[in-house]
């Protein structure tokens, strides 16, 4: 089969690789019918994250169709539409039964596109299938269910529940990607009195209006004084991180009112400063955290009843074998105005199953 291999910092390629095999009875095995590219997988190739070796499959976020199950696997089978979330959870490790899957010790976690083989290929193994892949109502498009794989949960769990957005609030999302836009949309099903969007380019600012921001701010025009000319001085209740930089992880805490949130969801390469000199005194909260898409059930219900956007933040599509033109066009968002892009194959004939 063909996939993207990372061989290095700056080095990645479409290539030949062997189809992916059955290894534990847990496992599925899913033909990749759309996948989608992530800010992370472009933070990889940088050399952001020196986990992934050399020979790795990239991606970690599909939607397809199961063609083999391991003997144990209980909840899917072959023939089935599903999603294939960007986290694996054993189900049976303490953090697991906390519900906090992306710290999964058994084996789970963030491994698909990290710690092993990802899905930005044509086939792709699902270790314990059973709860990392969910399945699909027909209600919902291959396109809209895949970004119900990484960056709603991420965008809602780490950014808008850890932020603990709550109704009258004041919430800045700075950086208006993908992952700012699904933060915007899902900040608000909490009513907040308004959403402060911050970026760079103006093609997502107008993204993010139309996804819900009540005002706009260009990230070099200092927008700590739109804030507070917005809240009377106060500050932000809740500012969410969305970038990855250490620029606009300090802009944040200088936009957060004492007694206020700052939610970072943001990938960061680098340290950024803390300025515990002038927030010591402030009583605010500074969230981090890796998804754990425990809200993925729910957010495909509201998927299904048409209550997400998620159409809005697909801007480019492409075939599975284009991929290497689709990460040009998604690493130059600046000039391509790319929001997410998605990519599928024709469907294929699914292989006879086979068990271990």
């Amino acid at each position: 089969m063909k996939g993207y291999v990372f061989h290095g910092p700056g080095r990645s390629a479409w290539e030949d690789i062997p189809d992916p095999d059955l290894k534990e009875p847990t496992d599925a095995v899913v033909r990749v019918d759309a996948v989608t590219i992530c800010g992370t997988d472009l933070h990889i190739l940088k050399g952001d994250v020196p986990e992934v070796r050399p020979g790795t499959v990239l991606g970690h976020e599909a939607v397809g169709e199961i063609v083999e199950v391991g003997t144990d696997v209980r909840t899917v089978r072959p023939g089935d539409r599903v999603l294939v979330s960007c986290i694996t959870t054993c189900g049976r490790c303490r953090y697991c039964r906390e519900g906090v899957y992306g710290q999964c010790l058994g084996g789970g976690g963030w491994i698909l596109g990290h710690l092993i083989d990802g899905t930005q290929a044509e086939y792709v193994r699902v270790p314990y299938a059973d709860l990392s892949v969910h399945p699909l109502p027909g209600a919902v498009t291959d396109q809209d269910a895949v970004l119900l794989a990484d960056i709603f949960p991420t965008a809602y769990e780490v950014g808008v529940l850890n932020g603990s957005v709550r109704p009258g609030d004041t919430v800045v999302v700075v950086g208006a990607g993908p992952i700012g836009l699904a933060a915007v949309a899902t900040a608000r099903l909490f009513a907040p009195e308004r959403i402060i969007a911050v970026d760079l380019a103006g093609a997502r600012l107008e993204a993010a209006r139309k996804l819900g921001a009540d005002a706009v701010a260009d990230a070099r025009e200092t927008p700590e004084q739109l804030v507070a000319d917005l809240t009377g001085g106060l500050g932000a209740d809740v500012v969410i991180e969305a970038v990855g930089v250490p620029e606009t992880f300090e802009m944040c805490t200088r936009m957060v009112r004492p007694g206020g949130h700052v939610a970072n969801v943001g990938v960061h390469g680098k340290p950024a400063t803390l300025h515990l000199e002038d927030l010591w005194i402030k009583n605010v909260t500074i969230t981090t955290g890796l998804v754990d898409t425990r809200s993925t059930p729910t957010l495909l219900r509201m998927a299904a009843s048409g209550r997400l956007p998620t159409a809005q933040l697909v801007t480019h599509t492409f075939p599975l074998e284009r991929m290497e033109e689709a990460y040009g066009v998604f690493a130059g968002a600046a000039d391509t105005g790319a929001l997410k892009v998605v990519l599928g194959g024709p469907r294929r004939e699914v292989v006879a199953p086979r068990t271990v």
